[in-house]
């Protein structure tokens, strides 16, 4: 559940918002609506907007080229010249490429993985580390004070 006063929803200070980018400037409530409608799904972070956009381009990617419109357009374009050698060379270098363009696509993923799991390891430590200090204080506390509060000694990073 989002907290924000503008979300990207259907409420009234979104629509309101909208109107008056209407009013105003047309680009502005039309940026207003393109956010109402489609925020949800971009909103959040550069990692889930990323997510979402390599999502939909391979969604787009795997229907486009299983589609017979598709392999008929590729075959119609790529006719043969009438060289035997030279078709068959162009066959093997453009399985050739495609099979590195799928190498390439397999790594880029691996490699996103890779950041995740990273993003995720740093997130771990640093909520480990704010646990043991919470605990730290729990134990030092003189007065038994158990609210979890922290003093206003220690250095506080953000």
């Amino acid at each position: 559940m989002s907290t924000a006063i503008i979300r990207p929803a259907w409420h009234p200070i979104s629509i309101g918002l909208m109107v008056l980018g209407f009013i105003l400037w047309w680009p502005l409530g039309l940026a207003m609506l393109g956010y109402i409608v489609w925020g949800e799904y971009l909103g959040g972070s550069a990692d889930k907007a990323e997510h979402w956009v390599s999502r939909r381009r391979a969604e787009f990617r795997e229907h486009r080229c299983n589609s017979r419109k598709y392999r008929a357009r590729y075959r119609h374009h790529h006719e043969a010249t009438g060289n035997r050698a030279f078709d068959e060379y162009r066959e093997a270098e453009l399985n050739r490429l495609e099979e590195e363009r799928r190498r390439l696509e397999e790594e880029r993923e691996e490699f996103a993985e890779f950041l995740r799991n990273l993003h995720m390891a740093r997130d771990r430590e640093e909520f480990d580390r704010f646990m043991a200090a919470r605990e730290a204080r729990r134990h030092n506390d003189p007065n038994g004070d158990h609210s979890g509060k922290p003093d206003g000694d220690e250095d506080e990073r953000s």
